[in-house]
């Protein structure tokens, strides 16, 4: 997904080609420009309130939200002794979010001497992002993490042959699937409910959240193998709802809910949004953006 990760050009398992031999991407930094106004709000009080953010590209890591230290309320951050340090960027303060008897314990942090080939970083403030109440991007909610402007999704109906088996069984098979196509992912195949064996599935309280793009989760099921008791966890989540952002034509003559099938390469699935990990480092300069020396 996006530049820095999976496939991306600049990820841990680049999928494309260079034209010449390229240095390793590990500490490479990225830094653009984030025109979208961001907010985060804690405790009913609005936190950072951002129109001039910076994003932070760092290869292996989800992209980060940089904010000028003046678009964050510095009135509600209380310093602590916590301090990490990253060879790329250098040592790390952290501060507390204090709202009243409210504390977001070093969920604010930022590099006030960034080593050389970081210096944009200075003055610039990341908090993290679960840390927080509520996101929102211009005026609309922003959930997990930011959204990466090199990320596309993509749904397209497709008349492929589709089969689906879990050690031999076959668990679907369909002619009217939908396929997503993510960023730096494999595709995922979401398919009609008519063509998936649903006596072999039992629930699951297996939730996932994703950013916004593939809407909100409705029941996670289990495939179940028949003969021997078996259970898969997390096969074939579905969504109750899509956001604009993802609405296609409808499929090909199918109706009701739409399921997703797994690749065959993961027993919790390709398409399953983990735990977003909040990443590191990012910060200042021009409209364009700028590559930070590692």
């Amino acid at each position: 997904m996006s530049l820095t990760i999976g496939t991306g050009p600049f990820g841990p398992n680049s999928a494309g080609e260079f034209n010449r031999e390229m240095p390793s991407p590990k500490g490479l930094l990225y830094l653009d420009a984030f025109p979208r106004r961001m907010r985060a709000i804690f405790a009913g009080q609005t936190v950072v309130d951002s129109r001039h953010a910076k994003l932070l590209h760092e290869h292996g890591h989800l992209a980060v939200l940089y904010f000028p230290g003046d678009e964050v309320r510095t009135d509600l951050l209380e310093p602590t002794d916590h301090s990490t340090r990253c060879p790329w960027k250098g040592d790390a303060a952290y501060w507390s979010v204090r709202v009243d008897d409210r504390v977001a314990e070093n969920a604010v942090w930022g590099y006030p001497e960034p080593v050389e080939g970081a210096q944009p970083l200075a003055g610039y403030l990341a908090v993290y992002w679960n840390e927080m109440d509520e996101w929102l991007e211009e005026d609309e909610p922003a959930r997990v993490h930011v959204r990466d402007p090199y990320h596309r999704v993509d749904i397209l109906d497709s008349s492929r042959h589709v089969r689906v088996s879990l050690n031999g069984e076959l668990l679907a098979e369909t002619e009217h699937a939908r396929v997503l196509y993510e960023t730096g992912l494999p595709p995922r195949w979401y398919m009609p409910a008519d063509d998936v064996r649903t006596d072999l599935l039992v629930d699951s309280d297996t939730r996932a959240r994703a950013a916004r793009t593939r809407g909100s989760p409705h029941t996670s099921r289990c495939a179940r193998r028949a003969r021997k008791g078996k259970t898969l966890s997390g096969t074939t989540p579905s969504r109750r709802t899509t956001p604009s952002a993802c609405v296609t034509s409808s499929a090909s003559g199918t109706s009701g809910p739409t399921l997703r099938s797994w690749s065959p390469r993961s027993r919790t699935g390709t398409g399953a949004t983990g735990r977003a990990r909040p990443d590191r480092a990012a910060s200042p300069t021009p409209d364009r953006g700028r590559r930070l020396s590692g």
